[in-house]
């Protein structure tokens, strides 16, 4: 119906005398959401100001959040001045202004009598240091598991792995994994494919702890789970590309805002790891080890 108009204040004008619907939806939400999210403030004022209701929701949450989340502050603005609330209760307790708090501009709104805990105040300085030291992550085929408070030695045991030399690994790579201590916990990692993410092998590591696999598919995108104490708490995830759900806990909503478009940190941030390079991903590793595949 609106094609990609979004910036176009003309092009939006001339559908809307033609007859288009502003309170209408697409297969990628109601208009007024996708121009928060991806549009001009002018477009998003012009529709605002037709719209039934500034307020509506749409999966769990309004335009005013989309805005915020997709880190578009003129638009946010916009709609505050069209009568959206900051603080309206929504998405598990981020409202827009609380998710504001997280993000690059956490001055948008007027102060109020809100702020971050303790913990979601770390989990925003843990990803500011984690996405620019993550930022060389360009290629997919990898695979890698973050585990909190685990070794590299210790991982090593759960697995029953076998150390081997990076010869050996050469030898036989399909079933080879490479293991680094980081600050946090360790990098389980397979630079040139799936196995690191073998939810069989995330159980394992996260018996008493928890962790975040992932790996990065050519063909689908970058696939993930989750697990603490050895039970698979998430699975078959989109990182990157999935949005918040009404379903999805507070901590989840403020992980998806942190790490939007950068998987292997959402990994990262989820078992509170803190890398200052792209190596324990990409290799070499601390260690290579060979595992059984029918354990």
């Amino acid at each position: 119906m609106w094609g990609n108009t979004w910036n176009d204040l003309g092009e939006v004008r001339a559908r809307l005398a033609a007859g288009a619907d502003p309170d209408g939806s697409d297969h990628w939400g109601p208009a007024l959401f996708q121009a928060a999210a991806y549009g001009s403030p002018e477009v998003v004022a012009e529709l605002a100001g037709r719209v039934a209701d500034v307020e509506v929701l749409d999966e769990g949450h309004t335009a005013l959040w989309a805005a915020v989340f997709h880190r578009n502050a003129d638009n946010a603005r916009a709609l505050v001045e069209a009568g959206a609330d900051p603080w309206r209760p929504m998405m598990n307790g981020w409202s827009p202004a609380r998710l504001a708090l997280a993000g690059p501009t956490p001055g948008l709104f007027p102060p109020r009598d809100l702020a971050l805990t303790p913990e979601e105040a770390a989990a925003v300085a843990l990803a500011e240091d984690l996405l620019p030291a993550l930022e060389s992550i360009d290629d997919d085929g990898h695979s890698i598991a973050c585990v909190a408070g685990v070794t590299a030695a210790e991982a090593t045991r759960r697995l029953g792995g076998t150390p081997v030399t990076e010869e050996e690994r050469d030898d036989g790579p399909e079933w080879v994994v490479g293991v680094t201590d980081v600050t946090g916990g360790c990098v389980v990692t397979q630079p040139w494919n799936w196995y690191a993410s073998d939810q069989r092998l995330l159980r394992r590591l996260t018996r008493g702890t928890r962790g975040y696999a992932m790996y990065s598919n050519p063909k689908s995108g970058e696939q993930g789970a989750g697990a603490i104490d050895g039970e698979i708490t998430e699975w078959d995830t989109i990182l990157g590309l999935a949005p918040p759900t009404e379903a999805d806990s507070a901590e989840q909503v403020l992980l998806k805002f942190l790490y939007e478009d950068d998987p292997e940190a959402y990994c990262c941030g989820y078992a509170g790891l803190r890398l200052t390079d792209a190596r324990p991903i990409l290799g070499p590793p601390d260690l290579w080890i060979s595992l059984d595949p029918t354990r």
